[in-house]
């Protein structure tokens, strides 16, 4: 019988936070797609886990904070907060970032879709501008007063 909605969301949820990359594969359809900022885009299971999975290289504390979810059907929109120090390569579309040593905390928005219990496709959100003036790789704004 195929896992409902929240419990495949609850599943990959958790197998993230473990880092736990074949139990985050197990809820991916074959033909799963996903959306990054960046214009990162790529579809199969295979691409999806590799992709998630360079989270976990670049920040090997990586973690999610689920803090937001809204269940409707099959859709899931999941706000949430995404935390690590980046002590490893963060693979971009402009090329790999080197670690920097530095923590994050970086809102999240990710609208997942589901078919039969699986994840089919995910769009991820996120201020990338924001993430990398925290890994100092570009100035942070003034503060105002």
């Amino acid at each position: 019988m195929a896992m409902t909605v929240r419990e495949a969301f609850d599943k990959g949820t958790e197998s993230f936070n473990a880092h736990d990359i074949d139990g985050f594969t197990s809820v991916l359809a074959d033909d799963a797609v996903f959306r990054a900022p960046g214009g990162i885009c790529s579809q199969g299971k295979a691409a999806c886990a590799q992709f998630f999975a360079g989270w976990f290289e670049a920040f090997p504390d990586a973690h999610v904070q689920v803090h937001g979810l809204h269940i409707a059907g099959d859709v899931v929109v999941e706000e949430g907060i995404f935390t690590g120090t980046h002590q490893g390569a963060l693979h971009s579309p402009a090329g790999d970032i080197a670690p920097t040593g530095r923590a994050v905390a970086v809102d999240y928005i990710h609208v997942l879709r589901f078919r039969d219990g699986q994840h089919i496709s995910f769009n991820l959100i996120y201020d990338r501008l924001l993430m990398l003036e925290q890994l100092g790789l570009i100035p942070a704004p003034a503060p105002t007063r």
